[in-house]
């Protein structure tokens, strides 16, 4: 996998070109059939807001969600969210809709379905099948008029009103299909999107002069927020002084946890705000256990919010979770509310 991120091909990623190709032309076929109503997709009573990536991994997909749930309550929508619930043992074939509680168990629905849950309030389902979990939704709540569905840009069953695919710092990689490469689909799907969003990055995949006809692009950024204790979140602290926390034995040590899709872009952060740890990473959607924690050699453990869901049973007084916020440009908003409008003025 890491030799997905570097420019150009490796040995080893060249000996994968072919399965590439051959991954690429089942793409191609998929879309096709939906394109040509072969495959249905269903059309919901409701827009439908997909937020994805053309590449594998975390990108900053669910901070965008829950920053576009507030951006478009404040527009006058109610929003609720879809999603497959990735990470989480809700996730089978013959699996029915789950709608996610606010204390409900990451090992079941996923760790990001409950991240958004617990940030917004909004009501969230997950499903393999994205009409059912749709339907689901919209049946147990009928106030809502806007889904956003999490991670379903490749969820062609579902029809949708507007597509945006995040892209970081890590940008396509070396721009080859799986397994070459990262890319769930050809870079020349991006002339279809609504708009690309980079996340935390200037380097922008249309720069390549890679085809013509790319869609709106925007910024956006991810804010640290007041670290907070785990076992007691009222016990708050700047991001700075986390390294204080660690100060109250002989070892004086900071470690830093990230099963995100980057981890580097963690521990960058932290290093931004002046502190000095050990770095801890480990895969995307990681299901942590006391034994993994048990193993860092640390008087203080700071986590992404994400990771920290999954370890809030293990009652470990080091740990400090460090939420973020998106910070995203108002003319997405803009754009999205523009084209809402105009579907429902059609």
């Amino acid at each position: 996998m890491a030799n997905w991120w570097r420019p150009g091909l490796t040995g080893r990623s060249a000996l994968l070109l072919p399965l590439s190709w051959l991954f690429g032309a089942l793409v191609a076929l998929r879309r096709a059939l939906y394109r040509h109503q072969i495959l249905r997709s269903t059309r919901l009573p409701v827009p439908v807001v997909v937020v994805g990536n053309l590449t594998v991994g975390g990108s900053g997909k669910t901070p965008l969600v829950i920053a576009l749930i507030g951006a478009l309550r404040a527009a006058g929508y109610r929003p609720g969210v879809i999603s497959r619930g990735y990470g989480g043992n809700h996730r089978g074939r013959s699996s029915p809709p789950l709608e996610v509680a606010f204390d409900a168990d990451p090992v079941e629905c996923g760790d990001e379905p409950l991240l958004i849950r617990r940030r917004t309030q909004a009501p969230v389902f997950v499903c393999r099948d994205r009409p059912r979990a749709a339907d689901a939704l919209l049946a147990a709540h009928p106030e809502v008029n806007l889904l956003l569905s999490d991670d379903g840009l490749q969820h062609y069953a579902l029809a949708r009103d507007i597509e945006i695919a995040v892209f970081d710092a890590r940008g396509a990689g070396n721009r080859q299909l799986l397994p070459a490469g990262p890319l769930r689909e050809p870079l020349s799907r991006a002339a279809s999107l609504t708009a690309i969003v980079y996340n935390d990055t200037d380097e922008k995949i249309t720069e390549t002069g890679y085809h013509q006809g790319f869609p709106a692009e925007f910024q956006m950024s991810l804010a640290a927020q007041p670290s907070y204790q785990l076992i007691n979140p009222a016990e708050t602290c700047a991001v700075a002084a986390l390294g204080e926390r660690a100060q109250h034995s002989a070892n004086d040590t900071l470690a830093a946890v990230a099963g995100i899709g980057d981890p580097a872009r963690f521990f960058a952060t932290l290093r931004a705000a002046g502190l000095t740890f050990i770095e801890h990473p480990f895969p995307d959607h990681h299901a942590f256990t006391r034994a993994d924690l048990a193993a860092v050699r640390a008087d203080a453990i700071v986590m992404t919010e994400k990771d920290a869901l999954k370890c809030s049973a293990f009652n470990d007084a080091r740990i400090w979770v460090l939420p973020v916020e998106a910070q995203i440009d108002p003319a997405l908003v803009n754009l999205i509310v523009e084209k809402l409008r105009g579907r429902q003025a059609a």
